[in-house]
């Protein structure tokens, strides 16, 4: 195998790795005010001024999306646009993953959910992939989803692994609905995108490769006869 087509390889499986956390995130949308949740709480307050009710030692649940944290904060929850703010060591359950954060903010419109961010120091994401045997480790100091452009930013020395594979990058943007994912530098041109891809056959890994352009799942390999760094066909 050509050192292009290696590469090739190894950007199309880290892209897959990186879409792991991000699915996890995109299951958030299930929750909706309107449908019954299940609360578990050390103690319980209402401050009728501002609508909030405050929960501590709270335990959250609703459909496939569980939460605890020590604090949480839902603010108009029993209208069509309410918010819930979780902080302190919040662990957020979801099908076949889980998420440790500092914090977490939910923002309903017409009881869907419409912005989810969590922020952490820095917050952590573990995932199983169908038909593997080893978890999917993510990690960012911010995610940002906006559910109706159907976008998942990472952000602050974002960083995803399986195995012997990972890459880190600054700013990583993925878009749902057109399946692509864009890795990038911070605007100050720090923190470039950096991939380690090792072979499943057993040969020498690539070493650590800095990316100038963007990562995405769609990108096909150059054939080798386009490619003005090809090897001779004969031996």
């Amino acid at each position: 195998m050509t050192t292009e087509m290696r590469k090739s390889h190894a950007l199309r499986l880290l892209a897959l790795l990186a879409v792991l956390p991000i699915t996890a995130a995109a299951q958030m949308p299930d929750l909706d005010l309107r449908l019954p949740w299940d609360i578990d709480a050390e103690s319980t307050s209402y401050d009728g001024k501002t609508q909030m009710i405050i929960f501590s030692g709270l335990r959250l649940s609703q459909g496939r999306v569980g939460i605890e944290a020590d604090e949480g904060r839902a603010t108009n929850a029993e209208s069509e646009d309410g918010s819930w703010q979780f902080s302190g060591n919040v662990v957020i359950d979801i099908q076949n993953g889980h998420i440790e954060c500092d914090a977490a903010d939910l923002k309903f419109e017409e009881y869907q959910l419409k912005h989810a961010t969590v922020t952490g120091s820095p917050a952590t994401f573990e995932l199983k992939r169908p038909g593997s045997d080893e978890p999917t480790f993510a990690e960012a100091g911010r995610l940002s989803y906006d559910v109706d452009s159907g976008i998942i930013e990472f952000s602050d020395q974002a960083m995803i692994s399986e195995g012997g594979n990972q890459f880190s990058s600054d700013f990583l943007v993925y878009n749902i609905t057109e399946q692509r994912i864009n890795a990038e530098s911070s605007e100050s041109g720090e923190g470039r995108v950096r991939i380690t891809y090792t072979p499943t056959n057993g040969a020498a890994a690539d070493e650590a490769t800095d990316a100038e352009s963007p990562v995405t799942d769609n990108e096909s390999p150059k054939p080798a006869d386009e490619d003005s760094g090809a090897e001779d066909e004969n031996p």
